[in-house]
This record gives structure tokens, sequence and C-alpha cells, in this order.
């Protein structure tokens, strides 16, 4: 059976709580609980390895840390929510650069050892765990190949071997695989795999991350809807569905398609935020292409985004963006 036709439109949340390398915070049930009752299937989980790893031994694991993953798979078939856990930080490779790691996943095979070893212990851990409720997202944001650091071949090499591993464990087990170029970029050539390929609503990056530092956002110009900046180009509605429009081809070679992170920062005016996501909503909608906004609470998401131009609903002690909820409500 094709991809395409086992995997629902999951419409959802990232919940971050795992996302920094030094910090392992419980998880909230009443996330799920609001995230479920609100109409929402779907939570990614930014895993970072190197919280469940001791004395920087990537084969030595914590079995406490694991015990908070543990909690999150439950929640997941309590509340009827399918959970994505993804390496956010994986032995040798994270987007982010606050920790330097001591090898490189796409070209060395030891770091390749270790990936597969922890994806091993999921793969193990949650065997007798359905794929309707639970799938494995393998790498978050591989970045744009260059000789330098990992060629398409490289990752594609990667991707074959660590799908295989798992599989070997658990040959019912549903992955996800982000595209290339953090994200932005399908891997027809993986088609072949039978894994759900991982796309990202993150552009126009001048509109999504104005003000970042992260990406330089402090001097870009303040974003408008349509006509948003992106590193020269100007952005508007039929150009943001032509990029879709590549990842919609997958679709129609049988291979699902998800968008795993979405979102813009808490800079960007809300008014603006609100037209622009709408926008991409329904462009995703049209491709049967579901969507995890990035974050449930925090600076991009409708929880506590400590943003200034918004009137808050008090939600049990938190601020909630109520407009903000009931745009993703209608798709």
């Amino acid at each position: 059976m094709k991809i395409k036709n086992v995997i629902p439109r999951w419409k959802g949340f990232n919940l971050t709580n795992m996302f920094l390398f030094h910090l392992a915070k419980d998880f909230d049930e009443e996330d799920f609980k609001w995230i479920s009752e609100w109409g929402f299937n779907f939570v990614r989980i930014p895993l970072c390895y190197r919280l469940w790893i001791e004395d920087d031994n990537v084969y030595k694991i914590k079995e406490e840390i694991l015990e908070k993953i543990d909690k999150v798979v439950a929640w997941g078939q309590k509340y009827n929510i399918h959970v994505s856990l993804n390496f956010h930080r994986a032995p040798g490779y994270c987007v982010n650069n606050e920790f330097t790691e001591k090898f490189n996943l796409w070209r060395d095979e030891s770091a390749l050892d270790a990936f597969c070893f922890h994806w091993g212990i999921f793969a193990k851990r949650y065997k007798r765990v359905s794929s309707k409720y639970l799938s494995f997202n393998l790498v978050n944001e591989p970045l744009h190949p260059s000789p330098e650091v990992m060629t398409r071949e490289d990752h594609n090499r990667v991707i074959r071997r660590t799908v295989e591993y798992i599989r070997n464990i658990d040959s019912e087990r549903l992955i996800i695989i982000d595209g290339i170029s953090y994200g932005n970029s399908p891997l027809p050539e993986l088609s072949d795999l039978n894994v759900v390929q991982s796309c990202r609503g993150y552009l126009p990056m001048g509109l999504t991350h104005y003000k970042a530092n992260w990406v330089g956002g402090e001097n870009w110009p303040e974003p408008k809807w349509p006509g948003a900046w992106h590193y020269g180009e100007i952005w508007d509605r039929e150009k943001l569905g032509r990029h879709y429009d590549e990842w919609a081809k997958l679709i129609g070679m049988g291979v699902g398609v998800h968008c795993g992170e979405a979102g813009a920062y808490k800079f960007t005016p809300h008014k603006v935020v609100i037209a622009w996501l709408r926008d991409l909503l329904e462009i995703l909608k049209e491709r049967d292409i579901g969507f995890a906004l990035w974050n449930f609470k925090g600076p991009f998401g409708i929880l506590d985004s400590d943003r200034s131009d918004v009137e808050y609903e008090d939600w049990y002690g938190h601020k909630l963006d109520r407009e903000m909820l009931k745009l993703l409500q209608e798709y």
C-alpha cells in the first residue's frame, strides 16, 4: 500500500520541551488534552540525543530521560494524537549551532553507527505501538548539499541505511524524512523507500524570521503580505504556491507529504502573520498536505508567544492567541 493512502492529513504542533541539548523538562499532559479538544491530531517532539547519554558516551543511556518520552507516546494514544519523534539533534548533526558535534553524520561511519543505534533503541522500545499513533522523523532539516559537509549522495546513503536498520527491528514503523536544504527541497530519488517526506512552512524567510537573531533577521525590512522579502526576491501567494507544487509532485508519485514545521516569529506584525498563514494553510490544504505549527507554546505559537500586538485571552494561566487558533482550526 502506498504511504499517501495510509496517513491522514495530520494537523497539530511541535512540543519543544526537549529541544535544547541542556534542557529536559517534563512534558505536560494538559497540552495533549487541549490539542485534542481543539480538534488537532498530531504533535511532533523535537529530541536531542545528548539528553539521554552519559559522560559524552553515545552508547551509555540514561533510562530516566527515555521514560519522559514514554509518557508522551502514552498520552498520544490516550488523546488520539499521532506522536512523531524527531531527532532535532542527532549524533553528528544539528541545524542549530549551540553545540559542536565531535563527528559528522553525513561523512563519518562512527556517527552513522551511533545514529542507527539510537533509532534502534526507540524501534525496540515502541515496537508494539501502532504507526497510527507513532512515527519516527529521522533527522531535522538536513542542510543544503555541499562538497565540504554533505553531498546529496551522502544524505541518501545515511537515510537508506537508517531506514533499513529500523525496519529490520520493526518492519511496520512509519518513518518520516525531512527534505534537504533545511526541509525545503523534496527528495524524489528516495520515493522508493515508502516513507513520508516532510517540508517546511517558513517561506518567505523575511516574513517568518523577521528579527530572528539566529538567522541574521535583525536588519531585515519589516514584512508585509503579499510582497515579503526573501533573500533579494519578493514573494506573494502565487510564488508560495509554486514552491509547494514541487512537493505535490511527490504525492503524485505515491509519497506522503507533511509540513513538519510552520510559523512566524513573534516580531512579525500579527496581521501580517495571519494573512500569510491563511494563504499557506489554503495552499497546503489544496495539495492535501497537513501541517504542524512551530510551536505550541512559545514565540511562534498560539500560547505564550509574547507578541506585543495581540489581545490575548487568559487560558488557565497561559496567554492564548485565539485568532491564530481559530485560523488553524479552519484548516
